[in-house]
């Protein structure tokens, strides 16, 4: 899993609560100023949208993520593969919690099955590296890095129809420089997806899913 955003200094982000007139007008000067948005701006959102067809709705703890209108304001060039280290329902419940302080964008089950927690126009904190969120989107997959057998087919085969919605949503190749797992992150300090992650045949399955014809709905 992922853990609070941080600047390039490592140091984490902290959410600061403006009151009185000229304090907003100040904050908002300073949002803009560092190409985010007030929360009335940007791009509209439909409660329960998911951005890869299929996908149940979950939504993330807002402590967990920032609003964000991508790829206008950050374009995105990255999937980051995590590994729960727990159940699909563990990885739910804590992106729920405000205290938690990560969450990714995706959780896929053992089965295939797809949870969306953040949408992928919002930054969500996955990677430990506030450069890394801004550009990427994060998926989490249920299980633990030492048990080769929690790698399901089907999780594989789900998690790389979602790699490949992202890949030709955003215009960038699936390869190993684009799809990254979370211990390849600068400064990352987890080692998911470990050495069971099978990065050839996720990779065979990404590009074989991107020759097939979109599905409909698909960006």
């Amino acid at each position: 899993m992922g853990k609070t955003e941080r600047t390039g200094s490592g140091i984490s982000r902290r959410r600061v609560l403006w009151i009185g007139g000229a304090a907003v007008v100040a904050a908002g000067s300073a949002v803009a100023a560092r190409g985010g948005l007030l929360p009335e701006a940007g791009k509209p959102r439909t409660p329960g949208a998911v951005d890869q067809p299929g996908a149940e709705w979950t939504a993330a703890s807002p402590a967990n993520w920032r609003r964000a209108d991508r790829p206008d304001d950050y374009p995105i060039d990255r999937v980051v593969i995590h590994v729960v280290q727990g159940s699909f329902a563990t990885a739910l419940k804590v992106f729920q919690d405000p205290f938690h302080a990560a969450a990714s964008h995706y959780v896929v089950r053992k089965d295939g099955h797809i949870a969306q927690v953040v949408r992928e126009l919002d930054v969500a904190f996955h990677a430990g590296n506030r450069a890394y969120n801004e550009r990427s989107v994060g998926i989490e997959h249920e299980g633990f890095v030492d048990r080769p057998e929690d790698f399901t087919t089907a999780m594989y085969a789900a998690s790389a129809r979602l790699t490949a919605g992202i890949c030709r949503r955003y215009g960038f190749p699936a390869d190993r420089k684009h799809i990254v797992g979370h211990s390849e992150v600068p400064g990352a300090d987890h080692t998911d997806p470990g050495p069971h992650w099978d990065w050839d045949g996720y990779l065979r399955l990404v590009r074989a899913e991107l020759r097939k014809t979109p599905p409909k709905g698909a960006a």
